[in-house]
């Protein structure tokens, strides 16, 4: 227009690119891939939110419903301290034939804590623990307090425990998972194989509650229980793990005779900080680790819980609470190598031993195994097949402090489990081994690569360190008077003074709440 009409105005047009759309650089890249991994490292960010926010939602339209009418309690089960569980049938003859006998908990104390629990890991890892069907609280009467009611589909009554006590062990536990017995003379070599299954399944359960942020605190043979499964039943699995394909996928129990794990009153959900309480800890101390404490005890009470999924990795990677039950399956391998530690009083006997030797089992094994019995002779033969790589997994999960230890995911990528020992595991618990296997052949040969890169680089021709500087460096020991060590005394001091006025900060305002926020989701019974 301006040429048509003279105005006089020109129009200057930039040489420089014009930019229509994002521009991809490699900070921009790197910035989003730390951002991801941020997000999807344990316990889960990005899981946590999606979980907390559509799942949890979901679930509840298409759950099915119980009443404490609906179902006839039968004969009692077991009783602990915070509850009484019954083996029930529904009191519908139709609801009964098509979903069979039930298992039913009456709780008091912490009946809320494991209803979360359970609704947890339904949704983020069904096959690890007894399948949960349903937890409602009851309606207050006179005299009595809140009561829960915990609905589980029964699955069988062989806890490990009862199975170790028998004399016939493992060779009982090969019958449960292979349906028949294999064609094998008895001897170490076919119990090893029946160890490490058992071992396989108990360490897959644990890596699928460590994944999702939940730390059992109570891993013992009382509270694994041998499912013999329904194969017709079909259920609702709820995927939220990032190598999941579908967000809702329909999958028959292919994984049903295995072992699982129960009992999740004591566990603690650390993505969230639900019954987490700092310098409190809940235990049994016979397979409890040396540190009590799955966290630190200077580690704040939890805030909210958007607030607490976003920190949630920050502690996980700080305090590695996992392998608090790492430790306790550990003795539990221990128990099955050994039969002479399968009592009460031998395990007490063996954790005073353990502490004498300062937690170390090359220690113990040194102090006994000159004057061992046959049993305890037979559980160091079982170990040292194969060059003693069991013995080494079992050092590897046994250890005083919690950083040296072993994760579940790791252990699995243990040699130990090579594929031809291990007997009765589905397809996709086979597929995860060989990936666990493969990422940990893929971090070791990562690791020999960026020590060999160190090595080159501390010649004389690259311009480094020569080895002999190297050892001199490493030999500096800092003064004690140092104004550099006095000025991190002095940070060191003022940050455990931040942290334990935090700390006491959220404590008064947990200890001020009236009620636990929650709990509020589970159904009352009107």
């Amino acid at each position: 227009p301006c040429t048509v009409m003279a105005c006089g105005d020109v129009i200057y047009r930039s040489t420089l690119p014009h930019n229509d759309g994002l521009t991809i650089t490699a900070p921009g890249v790197a910035l989003a891939l730390a951002a991801a991994s941020y997000l999807w490292a344990t316990p889960g960010v990005a899981p946590g939110f999606f979980d907390m926010f559509v799942l949890a939602f979901a679930e509840r339209l298409f759950r099915p419903t119980f009443r404490k009418d609906d179902f006839v309690p039968g004969k009692k089960l077991g009783e602990g301290a915070f509850g009484v569980v019954y083996k029930a049938s529904l009191a519908d003859p139709k609801a009964a034939e098509k979903q069979g006998d039930v298992v039913v908990k009456k709780a008091t104390e912490y009946g809320a804590v494991e209803i979360w629990m359970n609704e947890r890991v339904r949704r983020a890892c069904a096959s690890s623990c007894a399948d949960f069907l349903y937890g409602f609280r009851e309606s207050k009467t006179k005299g009595k307090g809140e009561e829960y009611w915990l609905i589980w589909r029964y699955e069988g009554e062989d806890t490990l425990s009862a199975l170790m006590q028998s004399k016939e062990f493992p060779y009982n536990v090969e019958t449960k998972i292979l349906g028949n017995v294999q064609d094998l003379p008895k001897g170490i070599a076919r119990e090893n194989k029946i160890v490490q299954t058992v071992m396989g399944q108990l360490l897959f359960a644990l890596d699928g509650l460590h994944s999702t942020g939940i730390v059992h605190r109570d891993i013992k043979p009382q509270n694994v229980i041998f499912s013999e499964g329904n194969d017709q039943h079909i259920c609702l699995q709820f995927h939220t793990k990032i190598f999941s394909t579908d967000l809702f996928t329909f999958s028959p129990l292919e994984e049903s005779r295995t072992f699982k794990i129960i009992d999740l009153g004591a566990a603690a959900d650390l993505r969230v900080g639900i019954n987490y309480i700092p310098k409190e800890f809940l235990l049994d101390p016979r397979y409890a680790a040396p540190e009590q404490y799955i966290m630190s005890t200077q580690t704040p009470s939890a805030p909210s819980a958007p607030v607490a999924t976003a920190l949630s990795p920050v502690l996980w990677q700080l305090n590695l609470p996992d392998r608090f039950d790492i430790y306790s399956l550990g003795l539990i391998y221990l128990q099955m190598a050994f039969p002479a530690l399968r009592t009460d009083s031998s395990l007490i006997q063996f954790n005073r031993q353990l502490k004498r030797c300062n937690y170390d089992l090359e220690a113990w094994r040194n102090l006994v195994e000159p004057r061992a019995t046959p049993d305890l002779r037979r559980g160091f033969d079982i170990l040292d097949l194969d060059g003693g790589i069991g013995w080494e997994l079992l050092t590897s999960m046994v250890r005083y402090k919690a950083r040296q230890r072993t994760s579940a995911k790791a252990a699995l990528a243990h040699p130990y489990f090579n594929s031809e020992g291990l007997l009765g595991l589905s397809v996709m618990q086979n597929l995860s081994l060989q990936l666990f296997r493969a990422t940990q052949k893929d971090y070791s040969e990562a690791a020999r690569w960026i020590i060999g890169l160190m090595a080159k680089s501390g010649t004389e021709e690259g311009g480094g360190f020569t080895e002999a500087q190297l050892q001199e460096l490493r030999e500096i020991k800092p003064k004690k008077d140092s104004a550099q060590r006095n000025v991190l005394a002095s940070m060191l001091r003022v940050q455990r003074k931040i942290v334990r006025t935090i700390s006491e900060s959220m404590d008064e305002l947990t200890s001020q709440r009236k009620s636990i926020w929650w709990s509020r989701w589970i159904p009352r019974e009107e």
